[in-house]
């Protein structure tokens, strides 16, 4: 027998580089000045107003026969204050293990890892022995959306206290191989893997739907309601698209090419005008492995350009060695060797990974529906995907962000031409596929000036179809290797895009760029990059004595479309915020001259309330975690152009200066950005979302205590965390990742 192999710990990596293109790094000085704009009003103003009833005054009036009436009593009771955005106090720095939102709200768990949805499942125990997770709530809840019902059970937009919360399970707290905290003894560390390990392990990633009620003023999860469903690895699930049915996903599973199991890693989420749900499969290449002698088995052909690109080179080590439990087909798809001697793929599992990396589309009222992945929006770590303000006769626009170090922006213009009749169609998921299976997309190229251009990815685009890097065959290549087509484009590279959200009042598109520990004055190697106009900074950030070098604390880009709106090949751009400490120099780190009172690091979930206007931003943050846990802030900006162009200064070994220009948004103000809330130790805030008005806030906080050994499984004392256990929900104390609903106590709208 083999001595099992132990492993060291391969942890999700959000931070991944596989771009070694020599795309510019701009650096060139800005020429032209964006036009200064005022702060934009009138949102919170109209908010309030309509809040606001008018209250009428009944005067005496006299009779003609004179008889003396008495004036009706006047009510004395003061009206109530008009309502003022971002009018709670600030929530300060934190590091207890607990949820801290502002004075007169509330925030109660609702929905956490291994709560039942079935009434046929057992209650979750949260000592490791649990099973049948298929039909539990996955692990480490993110990006989810809230779908209104009504009373009787129907797809509704309105209803306020009824809905499906439809919601991502990127992946699992780990330590070296297995999620420690779902198996009794902390899993096993070492290969192989044991299939029922493996087998829980691959139920908790992937999605969940969830029915929700308010009663009493009290929100509670539905454990018997028909809506709720699982999605996971061994869910069926089309491909849809220019990609379906090519040579490049042909499977032993699918050897037409028009199928997949499961849908993986999911983070960012988005909702369309139709009223489905949108997931993005992010950090996917991971939990697959290649032999050592890949390369050669496949004769070096271009898919090991491709696989390169994506993050697996051979020999390369799964997350979690799930190829290891068994001979089965669910094991051994996440071995991505070329095995069997067919010439198209279809006695192995060569191509599976070229499945994984889509938008998926799930109805959330239908389980009859089939789940989608939509892969005319590209292929590569996806965050959100959000469609701008649809526009009755013109094709609809969805803006999406590959995240890891030195990736693009990308957008997807529809070749259908909206409807208002789409907005409520018989069947959602064939609406999905009129918008979403045809179009064009798009790479954006940030201009030193302020400027930038969408550039399409085509088979037909003369710089695609030349490019030396990578021979693309058709325009399903093109899409499933979206990452060799920017490189040959010339997109800018980024300091790792997440999530994005389109200003409802403005229409402009933000995007997170959490970070970048590759950016340098002086690039060594084709990994690092140089600040450019719309990743300006690199400095040094100091966590106690250790240095953190690059992009640490990250920042907002926003985006403003041309004249002929989403479709527009060119656009503007500024930086909304950068993250950094209070403390941090102004002149070359906290350029939106952040407070005590809304500094943050590493912006990841963001998201804009519709209701109010006020744009959520959530942090992963790593960089400033000795001051204080990941947090939630509460911004109301303004728009492109409002703020004034900036010089940072960066010196060079040799003496010299490296001038780069950048837009700087307009300075956050005590009236405009605060600190809404910091969640437990070791968690991320990651997931936001609404009712229709305004008055219930959902949230997802992930993977609290991930820092927590293996080794300590049995003495929850060792725990880094307990929530929410502490927080008086569940069983046992192994920290759980949850959904959490915020309500203000006085039954005002959120962020009030």
């Amino acid at each position: 027998m083999n001595k099992p192999t132990d492993l060291f710990r391969i942890p999700v990596d959000h931070d991944t580089d596989t771009n070694v293109s020599s795309n510019e790094h701009f650096s060139t000085v800005l020429e032209a000045r964006l036009s200064r704009r005022s702060l934009l009003r009138g949102g919170a103003a109209t908010a309030a107003s309509a809040l606001l009833g008018v209250v009428g005054l009944s005067g005496c009036g006299g009779s003609d026969n004179d008889t003396v009436t008495s004036p009706p009593p006047v009510n004395t009771t003061p009206p109530p204050p008009a309502e003022k955005l971002l009018g709670f106090s600030a929530v300060s720095k934190s590091l207890a293990d607990t949820v801290v939102v502002p004075a007169g709200y509330t925030a109660t768990v609702l929905y956490a890892l291994g709560d039942p949805l079935s009434a046929n499942t057992a209650a979750y125990k949260n000592d490791g022995t649990d099973t049948d997770f298929e039909n539990r709530a996955g692990d480490h809840h993110d990006g989810m959306e809230f779908f209104p019902l009504s009373s009787t059970g129907t797809a509704s937009t309105s209803a306020v206290d009824r809905g499906l919360l439809a919601m991502n399970h990127e992946a699992t707290t780990d330590e070296k191989l297995s999620s420690h905290f779902v198996h009794a003894n902390g899993g096993t560390q070492s290969l192989p893997r044991p299939a029922l390990e493996v087998d829980k392990e691959m139920a908790l990633h992937g999605l969940s739907v969830v029915e929700v009620r308010q009663s009493g003023g009290k929100w509670a999860y539905q454990k018997d309601s028909s809506f709720n469903r699982r999605v996971h690895q061994q869910t069926d699930i089309e491909l849809s698209g220019p990609v379906r049915g090519n040579a490049l996903v042909v499977t032993r599973y699918s050897t037409n090419g028009t199928r997949i199991r499961g849908t993986l890693n999911n983070c960012g989420t988005g909702r369309t005008p139709w009223n489905t749900y949108l997931s993005g499969e992010e950090n996917w290449s991971g939990y697959f492995t290649r032999a050592a002698t890949d390369d050669a088995a496949r004769g070096n052909d271009k898919s090991v350009v491709s696989l390169k690109r994506y993050g697996r080179d051979q020999g390369a080590a799964s997350r979690h060695g799930w190829e290891t439990g068994g001979l089965d087909d669910k094991y051994q798809r996440w071995n991505i060797s070329r095995k069997g001697a067919s010439i198209d793929g279809s006695d192995d599992y060569r191509n599976e990974m070229n499945g994984m990396g889509y938008i998926v589309e799930m109805d959330a009222y239908d389980k009859s529906k089939s789940i989608k992945k939509r892969t005319a929006l590209g292929r590569y770590a996806h965050e959100s995907a959000v469609f701008g303000k649809p526009v009755v006769g013109q094709p609809l626009a969805v803006y999406m962000g590959d995240d890891s170090r030195n990736e693009y922006i990308y957008k997807f213009v529809s070749s259908a031409v909206w409807a208002a009749a789409d907005a409520t169609p018989a069947d959602r998921i064939a609406t999905g596929d009129k918008y979403l299976d045809s179009g064009k997309l798009y790479v954006a190229k940030f201009n030193a000036d302020g400027t930038g251009q969408w550039i399409e990815l085509s088979i037909s685009n003369p710089a695609i179809a030349a490019y030396a890097g990578y021979k693309f065959a058709d325009q399903a290549d093109v899409l499933v290797n979206a990452r060799l087509a920017g490189d040959a484009v010339g997109a800018t590279k980024m300091d790792r895009p997440e999530w994005c959200s389109v200003h409802p009042t403005t229409g402009e598109i933000y995007f997170t760029l959490t970070n970048n520990s590759n950016r340098r004055v002086e690039p060594s190697g084709s990994s690092q990059a140089a600040p450019d106009a719309a990743n300006p900074r690199v400095y040094t950030d100091m966590k106690g004595t250790t240095a953190q070098v690059g992009n640490p604390n990250g920042h907002i880009i926003r985006v403003k479309e041309g004249s002929a709106g989403s479709s527009s090949s060119s656009f503007s751009w500024d930086v909304y915020l950068f993250g950094a400490e209070s403390g941090a120099a102004a002149a070359t780190v906290n350029l939106s001259g952040l407070t005590a009172d809304q500094d943050f690091s590493s912006p990841d979930g963001l998201a804009f309330s519709t209701s109010t206007g006020i744009c959520w931003i959530q942090t992963d943050d790593g960089a400033y975690t000795d001051v204080t846990n990941c947090m939630m802030l509460a911004g109301l900006p303004g728009q492109v152009g409002d703020g004034k162009k900036t010089t940072l200064n960066h010196a060079r070994a040799n003496g010299t200066t490296l001038a780069v220009d950048t837009y700087v948004g307009k300075a956050a103000t005590a009236d405009t950005l605060k600190r809404f809330l910091v969640g437990p130790v070791g968690c991320e805030l990651t997931g936001i979302t609404e009712t229709p008005d305004g008055k219930a806030l959902f949230v997802n906080i992930q993977h609290p205590g991930e820092t927590t050994s293996s080794a300590n499984i049995a003495d929850p004392t060792k725990y880094t965390s307990q929530w929410p256990s502490n927080a008086g929900y569940g069983a046992g104390k192994r920290p759980r990742s949850a959904t959490i609903v915020i309500t203000k106590n006085d039954g005002g709208r959120i962020g009030s």
